[in-house]
């Protein structure tokens, strides 16, 4: 579905770094948009943005193009990616004054924002510091794919149903939940792993 794509964008010279950078760019934009509580647009562009993060990798396997500057550039950009739309929504509920009814308040709002990045980041360096042991280590449901996806719908409901600031911070707790406990589940899973090699030594 995306070969045709990838060929249209490899004619035009642009590279897989290229599309990168893009996704990162528009997830900036994304981020600018939460941070002013516009849920609706930011989902929209994010969409763009995980269709650029298909696509990169897509291309440059399609066009041979690979390398491991490349896997690392990704890499790279997909935290940076992260930490601008996270970083959006924290600036949002920031000022959600704490009195206001009907929504939560900021400070907790924030916190929630705060744990579904830590989680976002646990989920991937525990997988990258395990790779790096000699571990594949994949297991666990949250990745970088679920968790777009989830901000995604989260978004789109966010911007047209009533309640949407609810249905943003559900989101965001969901995430932060499940990023957290798919890196303990990595944890517990490299313990295991290594445990063997640490008695053969």
């Amino acid at each position: 579905m995306t070969a045709p794509v990838c060929q249209f964008l490899s004619s035009l010279g642009v590279s897989p770094n290229a599309v990168s950078f893009a996704g990162l760019l528009l997830s900036m934009v994304a981020g600018f948009y939460y941070s002013g509580g516009l849920f609706l647009q930011g989902g929209l562009v994010l969409i763009v943005a995980g269709v650029c993060d298909v696509l990169d990798g897509q291309m440059a396997r399609q066009t041979g193009r690979h390398s491991l500057f490349g896997a690392f550039f990704d890499s790279a950009v997909d935290r940076l990616s992260e930490i601008f739309i996270f970083t959006g929504f924290a600036w949002y509920f920031a000022g959600v004054p704490q009195d206001e009814p009907g929504v939560v308040s900021g400070p907790l709002a924030v916190t929630i924002t705060i744990f579904a990045l830590a989680g976002s980041f646990m989920v991937s360096y525990t997988r990258a510091r395990a790779e790096g042991l000699g571990v594949d280590c994949k297991v666990g449901w949250m990745q970088r794919p679920e968790r777009i996806a989830f901000l995604v719908l989260g978004s789109l409901l966010a911007g047209i149903v009533a309640g949407g600031h609810f249905v943003m911070i559900g989101t965001l707790l969901l995430i932060a939940v499940l990023g957290n406990y798919t890196a303990f589940q990595r944890i517990l899973y490299v313990r295991n792993q290594l445990a063997g090699k640490d008695q053969e030594k």
